[in-house]
């Protein structure tokens, strides 16, 4: 496992360093917020350890500007702020966990150990909204129906799911996903949306993937809860 701690108490951050490498940790540390901010949007690290008020860059700010930008990496707060307001600031900027100093280091193991046993659960699935991707059993639900996914439908919407509002090309999609050149598919690509449109978007609002006129396609992610919607009758 890899851990940054990011800590301005270089004695603070140096003892919890030796004691995580004890537990057969790789730790990096940082000792200011600047730093420390540019090692974490790396994406290099398993956990991150972070306190709030550092030097140069705020704790809190770091914690948004990494989740706006899409980091995944769980974060423990680590901290003399213990007022509720303080926990509950932190947990919505987006940290996972939340201790005080001072802090007893079993107590600290027991918050990394209990991390680390929801990020292996979360990695056995996706989820955007009420649309579920099993990555263990590949099955997929929307709005808690069964979908059934071809092999190839099933590795399209799991990129899309791994890469939510962003603008795919076509391009991007034949190398990723079919591990081939776009000119060798032609239209194969559309057809496969077309698939999976039907599949997961045809009875149901709002609409998950939307095309990107001239450049590719985007996997929207849902921000109303999803209905269900009558298919509309040819007049």
């Amino acid at each position: 496992m890899r851990v940054l701690v990011i800590e301005d108490e270089q004695k603070m951050a140096d003892l919890i360093k030796r004691g995580l490498e004890e537990e057969g940790m790789e730790v990096e540390t940082a000792y200011d917020g600047n730093t420390g901010f540019e090692a974490g949007k790396s994406g290099n690290h398993d956990l991150i350890i972070l306190d709030l008020g550092l030097p140069g860059r705020n704790g809190l700010d770091m914690a948004r500007e990494w989740r706006e930008s899409g980091l995944k990496t769980p974060i423990l707060i680590l901290t003399a702020q213990d007022s509720t307001e303080a926990k509950v600031q932190g947990l919505d900027t987006g940290a996972d966990d939340y201790i005080t100093k001072p802090f007893a280091f079993a107590e600290l193991l027991a918050r990394i150990r209990a991390l680390q046993r929801r990020t292996a659960e979360d990695t056995t699935k996706l989820q955007l909204g009420d649309l579920v991707l099993n990555l263990i059993n590949r099955r997929a639900e929307r709005a808690g129906n069964e979908v059934q996914l071809t092999n190839k439908e099933f590795a399209l919407l799991e990129f899309f799911m791994r890469h939510p509002d962003e603008i795919l090309s076509r391009e991007v999609l034949s190398e990723k996903v079919w591990e081939e050149t776009f000119d060798t598919l032609t239209n194969v690509i559309d057809v496969y949306i077309n698939y999976l449109r039907n599949k997961i978007d045809r009875h149901y609002e709002p609409k998950l993937i939307h095309t990107v006129r001239g450049v590719g396609y985007m996997f929207k992610t849902p921000t109303t809860p999803s209905r269900m919607v009558a298919e509309s009758k040819a007049s």
